[in-house]
Order: structure tokens, then C-alpha cells, then sequence
């Protein structure tokens, strides 16, 4: 055994050939380990930095690789999708095209809203429904001449008879479909199909939970309305009444979107509002379920074989490129990255993809089923049979869904990136971020100098006599110390995020929108106050904040207020990038891809090239971009949008990119303006 210890150890001979060392000899050999090691760290840090990188951001770009995907499955065993008969005939079809031809004739002479869901409350009624009818006003900063929206959404609930209505499922629709984003194409074969289901499906006893038909008035606005009032929640900007019927707790919910004359392909919308999204197992069922009825499902409305996913022609000509743009991984890699960058757009925003985002907040599983608008061959038939088919499914539930992902990127409507396969690209950029801030610390700390130091002669053992030579001069590398300023550092990043803050109220106040009528120079009256914090007077300033001194017997200098604040932007910048990468992984990768490299090459320079990176990637920056490449009006019409997707319905993108994201541009900003030392 102790020969064995003493290969182990490395050692040769016995141990009483050893030197014991002593505990002076012991510590002197552990800092100079430390030293060694962090002199190492301190050598290869960059390399490792671009490392993370580089590794961070090409795992962003191969999340859409096939070979990083996996098949779906279903995971819950109660659900059971496609093993049921489905008894939608052409009975049921007739029934739609009924409804269908009252509905067109509502819109032919432009009825009213009261007046159109004052119809759907008879129809509902009719086939034994406990229906309603729910008016709501809606007000907010932005949108009509009024600045309000008013409405109607009516409602059926069918309590059945077997069931003690604990749960509920609700089939909804709104009048407004949601093709170019809501932009006002009637959904009227999305209402007929709810009414017909209303009538076919209320003629079975099998239903183990309650059915809530639900059409609702615009496109998100009015199902927001309902489900606050649905479950008691009060909204100073919203003015309704309470539900006359209710049900019990809703479990899961289908929206119906059916614009078209018939469709070709059924997409599946499944984002909500915040990043939240729905438990894997509803899509992965409607998707089975839709399979077995040959009907072709995708991710919203990308279909594989569209020439929209054509390569440039600039990018096909090249000697060597262009020959793996025809291959089939390509073309399969761009169809994928297409379906990426749908979610990136709408988790990002923290946007919902359509009306079932809405139901998310409450923890409901909602999806919407979109047909796609074609010359066929699917129509009212296949859509009856797969949602039956769904209802059916969801009512084999025993508890809310829950054994499959809750965070998760489809990157087809059978293959999906689990949590696993993509979190590590943010965190690694966020990690290159921090490891800079802490560097960045470390200098600011700590100044070299150097110094002389004198060897006497030791034959000069006596002052009196002459020296036989100079003493020996050598230069020595020292370190001292430096105050960091952090209490200055502190208030200017506190000035930044009150004047983001500002920024947050001027633009959700009521007389941004109203004084200037045709909305001209949006962007530069946007980009004028923040630009007031890097003004050269405000900026002197800042910096003329005194630093407190704890040691005042002490005269030691003071280290660049630049290098100070720069770490902490970096440091505030990882973590936000860490924690929401967690809670909206769209969201955290934008952040580091916009403030990662920026960030990290600020500094105070002559060059204005630093300068000009960190003003294009801040909101200032974006905006004028966007102008001159989608115009002014668009610019507008999307801001407008995002400020009342935030007054009514609470979607936090505007304060997060105000509060947080506006700050840490600024200060980008300030440091590349800063003084050198």
C-alpha cells in the first residue's frame, strides 16, 4: 500500500528521502500555483471569450439543422388521438353552408356588431344553449379616431348532462380572421363551423366536460374581453359586465380560423402572449388526428413547396456555394429556418400568433386551427371531422395537460428543438459577456508600474571605504491598487434607466398619438429625448458626480469611470440575457445577438466606427433603419400596434425594450464617448 501511494503520488524512493517543507515553503508554493494559473486564465481569457462566441451564435444558426431536431410524440396516455369514429357528415356540412349564407348576408348589409351577435345569441338559443350576449368597450392611446373600441361577443354554454361542469372546453371563433395579422378579412366559414358544431356536437351525451361556444368581436380584442370577464378580472381601460352563464375551469381550447372558399393545408398557430406556449401534446394530437383524416397539417401558413423559400439568385451563382443551394438539406435547412423565424417574430415580441394566445395567461392550452386559403380539395367536411375528432381527444382528459414540453421550438409540424437542444446558445454569449465585465473589473482595480530596484555590492561591507562598483539597478513590474467609482457609476446607469423610463410614459401617453395626425418623423421625435442623455453637458455632468472616498488619509488614484461602467453594463447585460432566456429564449437570443458584440467593443476611442455599432443596434438606431427600409408608415403602424398590445393586453415588450433594453444601449453609448483616462 504505501508503495502504491507513492506512485500515486509521483514520488520515487521512500518518504524519508523526502524534505518535509515547511508551512511558509507550503503556502509560498500555492500562491505561486495561483499566480501561475491566474496568469493563464488571464492570457487565454480573449481566446476563450471568442470562443463562446463563436460557439453561441452557430448554435443559433443550427437550431433549424435536422439533425438537431426530434419526432414528436404524444405523451400523455389519456388522450388516445384518432381512436374514436367521427359521425360529422354531409348533414352537418349542409347545416354550415346554412349559416354560412345568413352570415353573408349579415355582411351584405353591413349589420352592425350588436346586430351580428345579436344573431349568433338566437342560434344559440335555438339548439338549447344557455347564450349571452357581452358588450365591451375597450380604450387605449393609439388605435381609432376615438381612441376606443367597442364590441359584442356572444356566447353558448352547454352544460352536460353528465358532468358535474367542472371543466369546460371552449370552441371559438372571431369575426375577423387572422390573415395579415388580423388585418380585417371576415373569418365568416370560421363562425358557420362553430355554429354548426354548436348544433352537431350538442346532440351527444358522451361529453365528460362542458362546451363553451365562444364568437368573438374583432380578432384579439374581443376574446380579451370575454375571458377577463369569464374569470372576475377588472381592467381599468376595459368597460363590460358580467357573464350571465359560466362553466367551470377551461382546460383546453380551439380557435377556428377558416377564411377561405376551402383550404389545402391546415396550419397550426400555437404562440401566446409573453412568450408562453401551449403543452406539446394538444398540437401533437390535432396533428395525428388531422393525419389520419388526410388532411395535411404545417406550421401556420408555410407550406414546404412555396417558391418563397427560393435562394437568391446572387447566392446560386457563386463557384462553390452555389452548388449546395440545390442540394435537398439546404432547401430543407431554409424551410425549417423559415418556421424559426415565424416563432423568433412572435415569442420576441412576446406577441401571440392569433386569439389563442389570449387563453395562455389563464393556463389553458389553446391552439388555432388555420386553413390555409386554396382551391381545395379540404373543406367544412375534413375541418368538422378533425375538430370532433380533437373534442373528443380533450375529453378523455383526467387532469390538465402536462407530461409533454412547455418550452420547446417546432421547427416542422413533426420534429421540435426541446430545452436542451437550444438554451446553451444564449447562455454561452451571456457567459463570454460576464467573463468580460469581470475582467474589466480586475483592471480597473489594479494599475502596473514599474520600478527600480537597487542590488548593493556585497563587497561593500564598509560606508567609509570606496565602492569597487555601482549598485545592481533592476526594473520591477508592480501592481497598485485603484478606487473603483462605483456609487458614480451607479447614478449615471440609474439617470439612464429613468430617462428610458421617460421615454416609456411619453410614448404611451394620449397626445403623442393625437398632435401629429399624420404620424410624420416618428422615429426622430422617438430618437430625441434618449439622445439628450448623450449630450456633452449632460454627459460632463455625469461624470462630474463626486466619488466618496472611505479612505480619505489615503491619496490613491482613482480608476477610469469607462472601465467601471462598462463592466456593469456588461454584467446587467448577461444577466438579463440569462434569466429571460429561461422565460422567452426568442427574446433572450435577440439581446445577444444585438448586444453581445456591440457591447463588448465599446470603448473610448477616436474611431467612431464603436460608436456607430452601439447607436444602430439601439432603439434609436432600429427605428431609422426600419424606416428607410419599410417606410415610415410601417414603422408607425407597428409601434401603434405594440403600444396598444401593451395597454390592453398587457403584452410587456414596449416596457421591456424602454426600461431595459434602452438603458444598456445608453450606456454603450456613454462609454464611447468617454475620456480615455
Amino acid at each position: 500500500m504505501p508503495g502504491l501511494l507513492q506512485r500515486l503520488r509521483g514520488r520515487k524512493g521512500d518518504d524519508t528521502t523526502a524534505k518535509p517543507q515547511s508551512e511558509n515553503e507550503l503556502y509560498a508554493t500555492r500562491l505561486a500555483r495561483r499566480q501561475a494559473f491566474t496568469g493563464l486564465v488571464a492570457r487565454i481569457l480573449p481566446f476563450i471569450r471568442f470562443a463562446l462566441y463563436v460557439v453561441g451564435y452557430a448554435w443559433m444558426i443550427l437550431i433549424p439543422f435536422q439533425d438537431l431536431s426530434r419526432r414528436t410524440w404524444v405523451d400523455e396516455n389519456a388522450l388516445q388521438p384518432a381512436q374514436v369514429t367521427t359521425y360529422w357528415s354531409w348533414d352537418d356540412v349542409h347545416a354550415a353552408d346554412n349559416y354560412l349564407a345568413e352570415i353573408e348576408g349579415l355582411y351584405a348589409r353591413n349589420a352592425t356588431n350588436i346586430e351580428k351577435a345579436g344573431y349568433i345569441e338566437e342560434q344559440f338559443i335555438s339548439l338549447g344553449l344557455n347564450a349571452g350576449v357581452q358588450p365591451y368597450k375597450l380604450t387605449s392611446s393609439v388605435g381609432t379616431s376615438a381612441q376606443s373600441t367597442l364590441g359584442a361577443n356572444a356566447y353558448g354554454v352547454y352544460p352536460v348532462p353528465r358532468a358535474s361542469g367542472a371543466e369546460a372546453i371552449v370552441i371559438s371563433a372571431s369575426w375577423v380572421s387572422r390573415t395579415d395579422e388580423g388585418a380585417g378579412t371576415p373569418n365568416m366559414r370560421g363562425v358557420a363551423t362553430v355554429l354548426a358544431l354548436a348544433r352537431y356536437l350538442t346532440r351527444y351525451s358522451l361529453w365528460a366536460k362542458d362546451l363553451i361556444f365562444v364568437v368573438n368581436d374583432g380578432h384579439v380584442d374581443g376574446m380579451h374581453a370575454w375571458l377577463n370577464a369569464y374569470h372576475g378580472i377588472e381592467q381599468s381601460n376595459l368597460q363590460t359586465k358580467p357573464l350571465k352563464h359560466v362553466s367551470g375551469v377551461i382546460w383546453t381550447a380551439l380557435c377556428i380560423d377558416y377564411p377561405g372558399h376551402s383550404f389545402s393545408h391546415l396550419g397550426i398557430f400555437y404562440e401566446g402572449l409573453n412568450g408562453r406556449l401551449p403543452n406539446q401534446d394538444l398540437m401533437n394530437s390535432v396533428v395525428r388526428i388531422a393525419g389520419s383524416n388526410g388532411v395535411p397539417t404545417i406550421l401556420y401558413d408555410n407550406i414546404e413547396s412555396s417558391a418563397s423559400y427560393a435562394v437568391p439568385s446572387w447566392l446560386g451563382d457563386l463557384p462553390v456555394f452555389g452548388k449546395w443551394t440545390k442540394h435537398w438539406l439546404f432547401k430543407n435547412y431554409l424551410f425549417r429556418a423559415s418556421n424559426v423565424k415565424r416563432h423568433v417574430q412572435y415569442e420576441g415580441l412576446n406577441r401571440g400568433s392569433g386569439v389563442h394566445g389570449l387563453f395562455h395567461k389563464f393556463r389553458i392550452d389553446a391552439i388555432t386551427l388555420f386553413g390555409v386559403p386554396a382551391m381545395g380539395p379540404h373543406g367544412f367536411l375534413s375541418l368538422g371531422q378533425v375538430i370532433e375528432s380533437s373534442l373528443r381527444t380533450m375529453n378523455n382528459l383526467l387532469e390538465r395537460l402536462h407530461a409533454s414540453f412547455f418550452f420547446y421550438i417546432l421547427t416542422s409540424v413533426t420534429t421540435f428543438v426541446n430545452f436542451g437542444g437550444y438554451l446553451a446558445s444564449a447562455i454561452l454569449v451571456s457567459v463570454s459577456m460576464i467573463f468580460g465585465g469581470l475582467r474589466l473589473w480586475v483592471v480597473a482595480g489594479w494599475r502596473r508600474a514599474m520600478m527600480v530596484r537597487v542590488i548593493p555590492d556585497e563587497n561593500d561591507k564598509k560606508e567609509t571605504e570606496p565602492r569597487s562598483k555601482w549598485p545592481t539597478a533592476i526594473p520591477v513590474t508592480v501592481w497598485r491598487k485603484r478606487d473603483r467609482p462605483v456609487i458614480q457609476v451607479l447614478a449615471i446607469m440609474l439617470v439612464t434607466h429613468v430617462i428610458g423610463y421617460l421615454v416609456f410614459l411619453l410614448i404611451t401617453a394620449p397626445f403623442f398619438f393625437r398632435k401629429t395626425p399624420a404620424l410624420s418623423g416618428l422615429s426622430t421625435r422617438l430618437a430625441f429625448l434618449p439622445l439628450l442623455a448623450l449630450h456633452p453637458f449632460t454627459r460632463q455632468y455625469l461624470t462630474a458626480i463626486p466619488a466618496p472616498s472611505y479612505h480619505p488619509k489615503k491619496s490613491a488614484p482613482q480608476a477610469p469611470l469607462h472601465l467601471i461602467l462598462k463592466a456593469f453594463n456588461l454584467y446587467i447585460s448577461s444577466i438579463v440575457i440569462s434569466i429571460t432566456s429561461v422565460l422567452n429564449f426568442s427574446l433572450a437570443a435577440a439581446l445577444a445577438v444585438l448586444l453581445g458584440v456591440p457591447l463588448t467593443l465599446t470603448g473610448p476611442t477616436a474611431r467612431p466606427l464603436r460608436y456607430l455599432l452601439v447607436l444602430a443596434v439601439s432603439p434609436m438606431g432600429l427605428l431609422a433603419i426600419a424606416s428607410h427600409v419599410v417606410g415610415e408608415q410601417e414603422v408607425v403602424r407597428v409601434l401603434t400596434r405594440t403600444v396598444w398590445e401593451w395597454q390592453v393586453l398587457g403584452a410587456w415588450f414596449l416596457p421591456f425594450a424602454c426600461v431595459v433594453y434602452l438603458p444598456l444601449t445608453l450606456q454603450g453609448l456613454l462609454v464611447c464617448m468617454m475620456p480615455r483616462e
